[in-house]
């Protein structure tokens, strides 16, 4: 009687031990995961890659639409460098702006949770500036913000062009 009763307790604390088991392996993971990060905890390495711009009226000869690819930047360390490609030929059938290429260099910086990149068509002048904040809820993988046209042939009264960037795949 005596090895029955054993067994049965032996019994009831195994069920119990696999049934705890189980159920924490259902249980919802961490209040952290899945949660975005703070824009002010992502770092510069987290934007490396490619992305795609879209703008909302742009400016007469340059395209809705441009593809972007950010890296480290070759000197220094903790900012961006890349390139800003463009099809010129698709800006809706009107005449090229003179100052603008099709593939123009980028360098900047991912500062207080502020993207900033300087534009340069010509690698020498600054041909257009973005400014942009993560969007909320999108865990790095969208920004938006104000492009703005700084070059020779930009009118004095520029305006800021905005724009949506988005992580592609």
């Amino acid at each position: 009687m005596a090895l029955t009763s054993f067994l049965r307790a032996l019994f009831l604390i195994a069920a119990c031990a696999i049934s705890t088991w189980a159920s924490a392996q259902n249980a919802p993971q961490s209040k952290t995961e899945g949660v975005c990060p703070a824009a002010a905890d992502i770092k510069a390495e987290q934007l490396y890659g490619l992305w795609v711009a879209q703008f909302t009226n742009p400016p007469a000869g340059l395209p809705a639409r441009a593809v972007m690819l950010l890296e480290r930047h070759a000197e220094f360390s903790e900012s961006l460098a890349g390139v800003v490609s463009r099809d010129l030929g698709a800006a809706a059938g009107s005449k090229a702006i003179a100052a603008h290429a099709a593939k123009a260099a980028l360098a900047g910086d991912w500062e207080g949770g502020m993207l900033l990149l300087d534009e340069s068509s010509d690698n020498v002048s600054i041909t257009g500036t973005w400014n942009g904040e993560m969007a909320k809820g999108s865990c790095g993988k969208v920004f938006q913000g104000t492009w703005k046209d700084t070059s020779s042939s930009a009118p004095e009264n520029a305006p800021d062009i905005p724009f949506t960037l988005t992580r592609l795949p």
